[in-house]
């Protein structure tokens, strides 16, 4: 069973291209169109979600709003999350201290594919094998 990845984005571009990147590496890709469509997905999701991978600017509900929502369901929780974020210094952003350990990684756009691959990878191996 292929390892499924929520991409959560308000860029169908970016939205496109993940899907092409990770489908060719083996993953099952689901996407959303953001932080709403996001949420829904994964309330209503029949099968485990292994990893979400979450973009921080969209409009409507930002990436830290859906990230606190996620963290704070306990169904959820478990769930590793890659934030991606087309700034370059997160770490100066006073977000990231209101949201330390809550994500797991964090990628910039535009990214290096084996930078984000390897984040993936790294994270879902930790995690181990996909549930049934």
């Amino acid at each position: 069973m292929a390892h499924r990845i929520l991409m959560i984005d308000d860029d169908r571009e970016m939205i496109t291209l993940g899907r092409l990147i990770l489908e060719r590496e083996g993953f099952e890709v689901i996407s959303a169109l953001g932080g709403i469509e996001g949420l829904d997905i994964l309330k209503k999701a029949d099968k485990p979600i292994d990893l979400i991978l979450l973009d921080i600017m969209m409009l409507g509900m930002d990436g830290w709003q859906v990230l606190q929502i996620i963290k704070n369901n306990q169904d959820l929780a478990q769930i590793p999350v890659i934030m991606l974020t087309a700034r370059h210094y997160l770490e100066d952003e006073s977000e990231t201290t209101n949201y330390a350990g809550l994500f797991d990684g964090y990628v910039v756009k535009p990214f290096v594919v084996r930078d984000l691959l390897g984040k993936i990878k790294d994270l879902i191996k930790k995690r181990g094998a996909p549930k049934e």
